[in-house]
């Protein structure tokens, strides 16, 4: 789906940056796509919070296999200074072999006249065995 929308090209280029950052294995590029106070809720685990945090938590997930990141957009609204995804994303092996794939909510905020990432939601749609 794609939306004309401004806030939606923004939020966009946004996520292409991610996908770059991500299937590049830069976690440190990863990281800096979030606000300075930026959240990572991740399924089963606690808040990870700053970038620091940020980049360990994404270098792990990379380090476990997890190669490449697509994301695909369902919906962006916008609210003043912040915008709210709803989105679904894939995960893939080096082999290009899904890993996991899932739904996810971002709350974007304007921060020096860019989108950031601000708090980032995600669980898997794959059912437990």
């Amino acid at each position: 789906m794609t939306d004309p929308t401004p806030i939606y090209s923004a939020i966009e280029a946004a996520n292409d940056a991610f996908m770059a950052a991500f299937n590049g294995g830069d976690a440190a590029g990863l990281a800096a796509l979030y606000t300075d106070d930026g959240q990572v809720l991740p399924p089963n685990g606690e808040p990870v919070t700053g970038h620091q945090a940020l980049q360990a938590f994404w270098q792990v997930l990379m380090d476990a296999g997890i190669q490449e990141a697509e994301l695909k957009i369902s919906e962006v609204e916008q609210h003043g200074d912040t915008a709210i995804e709803i989105s679904q994303y894939v995960l893939r092996s080096s082999s290009g072999q899904e890993v996991d794939r899932g739904k996810y909510i971002v709350i974007w905020r304007q921060d020096g006249g860019q989108w950031k990432l601000h708090r980032d939601i995600f669980n898997s749609s794959v059912p437990a065995e």
